[in-house]
This record gives structure tokens, sequence and C-alpha cells, in this order.
């Protein structure tokens, strides 16, 4: 049975962020790490950031991104996505081997932390810019008026709100719905691959794999934000990403196992404790462990989000580039969408239109649940391993239920306010998190070489890309905020 240390006490091998001050968090527990599981145990994780995924710049920001400038910028993509990767095993890697979340990590570096993520949480994703877009594709199908968009989007958010904050393991219960959803998103991927992606779209690809390092002149057109916002969007994006830690515990990985679970206040069984972790052991036995949990979750999230999520982001833009080429949209508008689906009846018939609609509209929903749950369980962990960690009646799983209640209210203010345009709300959330992406980039660096042993830091390559990651999302960061100061103050529109 695992003892309590304090971080400072270096009589047990491999202690916890040594020297970092003992009040920001309590002390770390030591802790064998369970027996490994098989892929087919940990498969889930990256299956909810996949969800997520899709819906933002799979299915919205690249196509329309292509519907403006064509495939000249598929290499970007690829660049993207694969940074991700990396991110998301190093946000991982912590959870797994302390049971922590990332954010817990970043705490125990510098508690104003706690706070300030939080804030890059909540503000850039509560533009319901998902909900929003996924009845907006859907009033193509039902042919509802734009005045109806807001009311049914408040009624969508609602039902989400219930089913997240209902069920008695609120992880079990989003793990099967977004399983549902990603497969009925994968059989129409292999159809478009198949059927609908002609020639001319395998040759853009191919004419932009190769053009790596350029950008054409069209990409001025689309906006600073819009660009950054894609860019951070290829693959999960922001907070989205951190939230793996959260999806990782909750579903019982490695150290995670050891940690109480999110449910709901009314069907589940609550756990007040604050959901700080332990620090494994190291001797050969747990060692051997890492090591094969390392395979299995590095496995998972390399086909999961890297191979099929870039599949599905390559799919959607060649769609968008063989159905309504280049430069013949509306800015600032989901008018390609509507384009796209035309163009499909027109040549396949008119169910396929249908088809592609009511698939945008599982897509966007599916990314919303991922969003709500992702944004309640990040703020939730912060404030119950901090202000609330003595606090017997506020449980993680009650902020939780408060949290996501309060970001539903707070986007239906935003839609009844009269911003409903899902595009624009897209490109404010995305943009806001390539700057949160630059953040915590730096930030894993720290983590990772100031409190885990060295037999389970990272190094090498995965090193080398957390460095390239700093310099890919600070580089765009720093061009979204020089172009933003010299609209504000430079007269710019």
């Amino acid at each position: 049975m695992a003892t309590s240390r304090s971080p400072r006490d270096t009589s047990e091998p491999g202690h916890l962020a040594t020297e970092l001050p003992s009040k920001a968090l309590p002390a770390v527990p030591y802790a064998d790490l369970p027996e490994p599981l098989r892929m087919r145990q940990v498969l889930g994780p990256s299956v909810l950031l996949l969800a997520g995924a899709i819906g933002s710049g799979e299915f919205v920001l690249w196509p329309y991104i292509t519907s403006q400038v064509g495939l000249a910028v598929v290499w970007l993509v690829v660049v993207g996505v694969l940074t991700q990767y990396f991110l998301n095993m190093e946000i991982e890697r912590y959870t797994l081997i302390t049971g922590e979340t990332a954010v817990t990590g970043f705490t125990r570096l510098w508690k104003p932390w706690s706070w300030l993520f939080i804030i890059m949480t909540v503000v850039p994703w509560a533009w319901p810019g998902w909900a929003t877009g996924g009845t907006t594709t859907l009033s193509f199908v039902f042919g509802f008026s734009q005045e109806a968009i807001p009311y049914i989007t408040i009624g969508v958010l609602v039902l989400i709100g219930l089913v997240l904050t209902a069920s008695p393991v609120v992880y079990q219960t989003v793990e099967k719905i977004q399983f549902f959803m990603v497969a009925l998103i994968v059989l129409f991927l292999v159809y478009a691959l198949l059927f609908l992606v002609g020639g001319e779209g395998y040759a853009g690809l191919a004419d932009g794999l190769v053009s790596v390092g350029e950008l054409p002149d069209a990409v001025s057109q689309i906006g600073t934000a819009t660009l950054l916002g894609a860019i951070a969007f290829a693959g999960a994006g922001g907070a989205l990403n951190l939230a793996q830690s959260n999806w990782v515990r909750d579903k019982g990985l490695a150290m995670g196992a050891r940690l109480p679970k999110v449910v709901s206040p009314f069907t589940g069984e609550e756990v007040a404790a604050p959901t700080t972790g332990f620090m494994c052991r190291r001797d050969e036995a747990n060692i051997r462990r890492w090591r094969s949990w390392w395979r299995v979750a590095d496995r998972e999230q390399f086909v999961t989000f890297f191979v099929i999520g870039l599949i599905a982001l390559l799919t959607f833009m060649m769609l968008a580039y063989s159905t309504i080429g280049v430069g013949n949209t509306e800015a600032q508008s989901f008018d390609f969408i509507r384009a796209q689906g035309e163009a499909l009846g027109e040549t396949q018939g008119s169910w396929l239109a249908t088809t592609f609609w009511l698939i945008g509209s599982v897509v966007l929903f599916s990314t919303n649940l991922a969003v709500l749950d992702m944004v309640g369980r990040v703020t939730a962990d912060v404030l119950k391993t901090g202000v609330l960690r003595e606090n017997q009646r506020w449980s993680e799983s009650r902020v939780y239920f408060a949290v996501v209640w309060t970001e539903i209210v707070f986007g239906s203010i935003i839609l009844l306010s009269g911003v409903t345009q899902p595009l624009i709300l897209l490109v404010i959330a995305s943009s806001l998190n390539g700057l949160v992406m630059f953040v915590y980039s730096a930030l894993l660096i720290q983590l990772n070489r100031r409190t885990l042993p060295a037999e389970f830091r990272t190094g090498g390559v995965r090193l080398v890309a957390l460095f390239w990651a700093v310099l890919f999302y600070g580089f765009f960061s720093v061009i979204l905020l020089i172009d933003q100061f010299g609209n504000l103050f430079g007269g710019g529109s």
C-alpha cells in the first residue's frame, strides 16, 4: 500500500516536483502502476478527441479555406496534425505516470496557472459555433428559417447538457455516443474516397503535399485569424487537447485507475476527494509496466487521432475542392457547405445532398458534445484540486454539472444576442485556441523536465517536437497579435 510522502522527500527514488512549493498542492503519495491493458481496452480517449477534431478543422475551417485558396496549403495541414499528435502524447504521458491532468501539473509549476487555464479554456470555447453550425446544416435538409436557428440550437445545447449531467458515469456515456457518431462519419469518408473525390481532387492533394513552405497569395484574403484558427484546429485544438488527460484518467488508464471519476450528482456515486495523483515508483517492475503502457497508448493515439484524423481532414478538403472548386463562395457564411451538398445532389441524386448535410450535423453536434464535456472537466478539475480541495459539499462531479450548465446559459445568451453565424463563431474560438496552444506547448517542456523522473521523461525526437510546437504556434500567434493590433490602432477592418 502506498505511503504519503512530501514532494521534497527524496528517500523514495522518483519524487515529483522536488523543488516546487508544497503549499501549491498536496503531497504526492507513491504507488505502483497497474498492469497494462490491450489495445482494444484502452481505445476511447483518442476517439473522443477525434470526434472533437472532425467538427472543427476537418469539416468546416479547412474545407472553407480550400474553397478560397485550393489545396496548395495541404502540407500545412499535415504539419499541424503531426504536431498535435506529439503534443497529445506528452499530455497523456504525465497523466499515465501520475493520474493527474496536465493542467494540475501546470499548477504545480506555478499556482496562478490554475485560474489562467480556466480562462483559457472557458473563453475560447464559450462560442457555440459547433451547435449553431449543426443546426444551420440541418436547416438545409428541413428548410426551417434563419430566425429559428438560435432557438433550435439552444434546444440542442440543453439536450447535450441533459445527456452529460444525467449519466451515472459521464465518460462511459460520452464514449458510447462518440463511438457511434465517429463510426457513421468514417463510413461516409470511405464512400467519399471511393466514389466522390475524383481524379482532380487527388491530383490537387498531390500538388499540395509537395508544395512545402509555399503559401498562395490568396491566403491573405481569408484573414490571419482564420488561418491561425485553422492551424490550431488541424486536429483538435486548444484546451480540447488538454482534455485528453481527463479522459485518460476517467477511462482508468495506468495511474488514472487510482483516481475518482466524474459522475452525475443525481444518478452516480460521488467522491468528494480532490484529483491529485501519485508518483510511480522507479523499480524494475514499474518501468516494465510503463514501457508497455506507453506503447499501447501511443498506438491508440497514432492510429485513431493521427491516421484517421488526417484522412478525415484531407477527405473533406478534397471533397470541397472537387465539388465547388475555388473562389466561388461568400466569406463568413456556411454557403460553401450548402453549395457542396447541392453539387453532390446534382451529380449523384438528392439523397446524397441530404446525407452530406445530415453527416455534417452529426459531425458538428458531436463536437459540441465533446466541447461542453471538455470545458466542464478541465474547469472542475482545476477548482477541485485548488480552492475547493477541502470542500466536502462540492465534489468534482457537482462542479462539472455547474460549469456545463453555465456554458449552456452563456452560449444561449450569445445566440439570442444575434451572433449566430457559425463560421464567425468558429474563427473566434479557433484563433484564441491557437494562442492557448503556444502557451501550453512551452509548459509541457517545463512540466516534463522538472517533475518527472529520468526514466519517464521524454527525449530525442519527441522533445524536439515539443520545441517545434512552441515555435510553430508561437510564430502564428505573433502574426495574429501584430495583425489585430494593426487593425485596432491602424484603422484596419
